[in-house]
């Protein structure tokens, strides 16, 4: 058993750097897991009590999730985390966000009113939340109206076609713009995008570099900036990150809290 967690330590390793390894890889690990799935069938009807009985027609097998720690995925785990934690100190009346990941409204909803907005809207029925269709091209707010906003790993996709948006190379920016817009003076904007190699990865995101987010809000202040690395799963997210390391990622996640003067 130990010489095969080294073996699969060592492809995990090598996945990314080969084309088509992590699907290889998936199919590796899911050869060796039906072996188990198959002796753990024997031995449930070997203790079985006759409460639930295995029939063929039921099975249901999951062949990857007997690892040794919890799996994540470390953009959208930590950066709803840090959203959230940030709300909690701001404490807004209504929070306003635009195409964030759906979890982050819902959870945030159970402690302050939320505002969702896509342009596929979301019918969903909770508590404290509302939401609704929205281009983030043309946002439903007037000038400086909104004291609490998000758009977190969105406008990276704005303009790309790859949500059924009209294709559009600067459609990122009119986003931003759009985001300047509507924040009212001395309001929080909670903005997270890919960064690293500055990049376009057509049709799933761009990449930007730090130099390029800061001059995008260089009317802005700045209240907090955190790094999300390619490395983090090992050491989580990097609070005040400097540049160079942020510019040095192949893949990392930049978290902005700015303030509009």
């Amino acid at each position: 058993m130990k010489s095969r967690q080294k073996i699969n330590k060592k492809i995990s390793r090598l996945v990314g750097k080969i084309p088509f390894a992590a699907a290889l890889y998936v199919q590796y690990k899911k050869l060796f897991s039906y072996n188990q799935f198959r002796s753990d069938i024997k031995k449930f009807n070997a203790m079985n009590d006759g409460r639930f009985m295995i029939k063929k027609s039921d099975l249901a097998p999951y062949l990857l999730d007997n690892t040794a720690t919890t799996e994540i995925e470390p953009h959208y785990t930590y950066h709803p985390a840090w959203a959230a934690r940030i709300l909690a100190k701001t404490k807004p009346k209504l929070h306003i966000d635009f195409s964030s990941y759906l979890q982050f409204s819902t959870i945030v909803s159970a402690f302050i009113p939320v505002q969702f907005y896509d342009y596929r809207p979301a019918y969903l029925k909770l508590e404290n939340l509302e939401t609704k269709k929205g281009d983030l091209l043309a946002m439903p707010f007037a000038d400086n109206s909104v004291e609490s906003l998000s758009c977190m790993h969105t406008v990276e996709h704005v303009g790309l076609g790859r949500y059924g948006d009209p294709i559009d190379p600067e459609g990122d920016l009119k986003a931003i713009k759009e985001l300047k817009r509507v924040l009212a003076h001395g309001g929080t904007l909670l903005f997270v995008v890919p960064m690293g190699r500055a990049r376009l990865l057509f049709n799933a995101n761009r990449v930007y570099s730090y130099d390029q987010i800061m001059n995008y809000f260089s009317d802005f202040i700045l209240k907090e900036f955190s790094l999300i690395p390619d490395n983090a799963r090992e050491i989580g997210m990097i609070k005040n990150a400097p540049k160079e390391l942020t510019d040095k990622q192949e893949n990392g996640c930049g978290c902005f809290w700015f303030e509009k003067k």
